[in-house]
């Protein structure tokens, strides 16, 4: 589909989005199709030609052996990804620099593996009682000998087995303070060999709807060490690492939900075209037209609104509470347009014999993760209103 994107869109702009789709329609769409219906795995060819077109790398700095782009070329990847399979879209940010607050040492020796598709990671941060409340994390790590020893359990680990290594969020301050609940929070990254899951860690799979391509695990950490230099930034500070990246995320996962919508649109024009009822293609009545010309609107107001908040981000001005809306507009957004391309394929858009419910199952989880449209309507409201004073 075109859009009015010259506001934003350069000469190298276009030809990176050019590039990015050629693949996703050529190389990721035909084996999304098969894979995702019976529920198989990203194959290792498909990431190694990603890593080929510097997808991994594509934030990270060419000092570091990345295209040293910014996220606004990283989101227009993104969507093009989405469009033919929302999860390998989303093994592209397991590069890119997936956690902040590497040291000098971790940042020289560590990104240009990652730039090269070679260490890609996974993050143990939600758990059982801190989901959208990530300060209320109680997995902790205590002090030993040479390092920590960390116990706890762990939800929504996507990709810990396959990864390179665990980006671990633990608590090694003392006992929560309720007025500081965020304080005391540390975060460490493990080496780990792909495949597998090191000893100390064990894990059951989640199951999942959606979202498939991918495990999904609830981890369970028993004495597991890691050692002192395994800490990522300063001890105590893993609560701003986990949220200084959010920005990017946010906007990362409003460009995935545009990919789905597009890609029920396109589907959705395509079917209409050539399925004929009452003598005459569907796409001839009224109805059916009226329904795209609205979900072409829909997801070019989210990619308009998606474009301004990287631009933003590029030029290094804080953008939380636009990120916030770009987020929650497109997840919302995206819901609601692959329903209506399901609509549109009528019985046969509720058979895994057409793409359109996979777009519409992947959308359902864009209004969840990276924080539900119901925290960011909290921040957005926050940012407009103020917190809520406490009643005394």
């Amino acid at each position: 589909m075109s859009s009015s994107q010259d506001g934003f869109m350069t000469e190298e702009r276009r030809a990176i989005q050019a590039m990015a789709r050629e693949f996703a329609m050529k190389e990721v769409l035909p084996i999304a199709n098969e894979l995702d219906p019976v529920n198989g795995e990203i194959p290792m060819e498909l990431r190694d030609k990603m890593s080929e077109l510097g997808f991994f790398g594509i934030m990270i700095p060419e000092e570091h052996g990345g295209l040293g782009l910014g996220a606004f070329e990283y989101c227009l990847v993104a969507e093009e990804l989405a469009r033919a399979w929302m999860s390998v879209a989303s093994i592209m940010a397991r590069g890119n620099g997936l956690v902040g607050g590497f040291s000098e040492e971790q940042r020289a020796r560590l990104l240009p593996k990652m730039a090269r598709g070679e260490f890609l990671g996974a993050v143990a941060l939600s758990e059982p009682e801190a989901g959208s409340d990530v300060a209320n994390i109680s997995c902790r790590a205590t002090r030993t000998d040479g390092g920590w020893l960390i116990n706890g359990q762990k939800m929504w680990c996507t990709f810990a087995d396959g990864a390179d290594y665990l980006a671990i969020f633990a608590r090694t301050g003392a006992e929560i303070d309720p007025r500081r609940r965020h304080a005391g929070i540390s975060a460490f990254v493990v080496e780990k060999e792909r495949g597998t899951l090191p000893d100390g860690i064990s894990g059951n799979t989640v199951r999942k709807i959606g979202y498939r391509g991918w495990k999904t695990w609830d981890l369970s950490f028993d004495d597991f060490f890691v050692p002192e230099d395994a800490m990522l930034g300063q001890e105590g500070r893993g609560f701003y690492g986990a949220m200084s990246f959010l920005e990017v995320a946010r906007a990362h996962t409003a460009a995935r939900a545009i990919g789905l919508a597009r890609g029920a649109l396109e589907d959705s024009i395509a079917y209409a075209r050539q399925r004929v009822q009452f003598n005459q293609p569907i796409g001839n009545y009224q109805a059916i037209r009226f329904k795209i010309a609205s979900m072409a609107t829909d997801i070019e107001a989210a990619r308009q609104l998606m474009y301004s908040v990287c631009a933003a981000i590029d030029s290094g001005r804080r953008c939380d509470t636009e990120a916030s809306m770009a987020k929650l507009f497109a997840s919302e957004m995206a819901e609601r347009v692959t329903s209506e391309g399901l609509q549109i394929h009528g019985g046969a858009g509720y058979t895994t014999d057409f793409a359109v419910e996979r777009h519409w199952r992947d959308a359902r989880l864009t209004k969840i993760f990276e924080g539900t449209s119901e925290i960011q309507h909290r921040i957005i409201s926050d940012s407009l209103l103020g917190k809520v004073a406490e009643a005394r």
